[in-house]
């Protein structure tokens, strides 16, 4: 099997499942003789923050000496992103010969998904690849995603947790944070965000208790002295200074978050301590495609997913860091995200708007979107694809000495991405 025909194989299965649970992924890795209980895994969930969380532990586990697997869903820059070791996504070959070994195997196993097949994939190839320690990020909720099919977590981490996915995790924090905490397993440490909402707090306090868990969060102040700048944030962390290469002030409470889970994890691997030397350096190195990344300088040009509303206000809180640039934004979201609400965060940064269809089954119409935004009295328009809008964008922020924040949906995250680091 070559890759594409890899890809296709995977492609060609439904993306969920017709029911909830796990029968289906236990069926398919018992087959494979179980490699996910062979592996230490932390596992992260959460609604927003849970990729850079999941990046930045698996960056600093990397810097301590351990190889270290690690999961991502979705991808932006390539589909071999979703698996990676040591920093490096697994290669076209790779994962062609990795679904060719497992071809017999899902095979036999009816309605098994796109997403239970890539995670089988990613459980058994890290095994085979003598994995130290694996950092798995949930697909979709927690209780029933497929990487929730590991027994015995060596850490579990719940990151923020906002209202999303409301049609399939329940329409309350308190309902999808009891989702979320399914990841929890007994005995297993839990670490939680320094900026957890309290409800959600509430829940997870009671399934830690439940479940015989304990439950570490460091608070907000454990950064020291931060300074956010357009190369990142740099703080004190246990009087050293930190270097975090990613934009936000969120993702420092997502730094403290990894952090935690990075010390804990080197404890259960039988190791000491997570020296400052390793967090400097992991911290340093850390790379997300995304998050709030800059693509371009002229004009400056920064990329987020933020797809919902609690990541709407997260990237509205640290979009001051353009100072008096004037925004054009580009945005584009799927139907069943609430984007007015994301829009009334995002609105006051930005002068104008042009909305662009993802490409997606799922995606709202640009002209929706666009309408949605005049109605907030946000100047709006439509263009046809991603690169007419980002010629648009482009034009408008250079012509006014201006930025251009390409938002919503990582999956136009992927589509934009390419075209502006591809543009002449």
């Amino acid at each position: 099997m070559q890759y594409k025909e890899a890809l296709d194989y995977i492609h060609a299965r439904a993306r969920f499942g017709s029911r909830p649970g796990l029968e289906q992924i236990g069926k398919m890795m018992r087959l494979l003789g179980d490699p996910q209980e062979k592996l230490r895994v932390v596992h992260v969930a959460g609604t927003n923050g849970k990729g850079s969380t999941a990046a930045m532990t698996a960056a600093l586990l990397r810097a301590a000496g351990y190889r270290t697997g690690l999961t991502i869903s979705p991808f932006v820059v390539d589909f071999c992103e979703r698996i990676q070791i040591d920093g490096e996504f697994i290669s076209h070959e790779d994962l062609a010969k990795e679904i060719t070994l497992l071809q017999p195997f899902a095979d036999q196993v009816e309605e098994l998904t796109e997403f239970e097949l890539i995670t089988a994939a990613a459980y058994d190839y890290f095994y085979r690849r003598n994995c130290d320690v694996v950092v798995a990020e949930v697909g979709l909720g927690g209780r029933f995603d497929a990487t929730n099919i590991i027994r015995n977590p060596i850490v579990s981490v719940i990151t923020p947790i906002g209202l999303d996915h409301t049609d399939i995790l329940g329409d309350t924090i308190e309902q999808i944070a009891f989702e979320k905490c399914g990841i929890i397993k007994p005995g297993a440490p839990v670490v939680t965000s320094p900026e957890q909402d309290t409800d959600a707090l509430a829940v997870i306090l009671e399934q830690c208790a439940q479940k015989g868990c304990t439950l570490a969060q460091l608070t907000i102040n454990a950064a020291g002295d931060v300074r956010l700048s357009l190369d990142g944030a740099r703080f004190l962390y246990r009087d050293v200074e930190m270097h975090l290469p990613l934009l936000g002030r969120y993702q420092i409470a997502n730094a403290l978050t990894a952090l935690k889970a990075a010390e804990l994890a080197v404890q259960r691997c039988g190791g000491q301590t997570l020296s400052m030397q390793a967090v400097r350096e992991g911290l340093s190195k850390v790379h997300f495609p995304a998050r709030m990344e800059i693509l371009c300088r002229n004009p400056l040009t920064i990329l987020d997913g933020a797809h919902n509303p609690h990541g709407a206000k997260a990237l509205a809180q640290s979009l001051p860091l353009l100072g008096d640039r004037p925004v054009t934004a580009v945005m584009g979201v799927l139907a069943d995200k609430d984007s007015t609400a994301a829009l009334k965060a995002l609105a006051p940064h930005f002068r104008r708007l042009i909305c662009v269809t993802p490409d997606n089954p799922r995606a709202l119409d640009g002209h929706e979107l666009a309408a949605r935004a005049d109605a907030l009295g946000l100047t709006a328009s439509a263009a046809h694809s991603a690169q007419e809008a980002w010629e648009l964008a482009s034009a408008v922020a250079a012509s006014e000495n201006g930025a251009v924040v390409v938002c919503g949906s990582l999956y136009l995250a992927g589509q934009m991405r390419k075209v502006i680091l591809n543009a002449d």
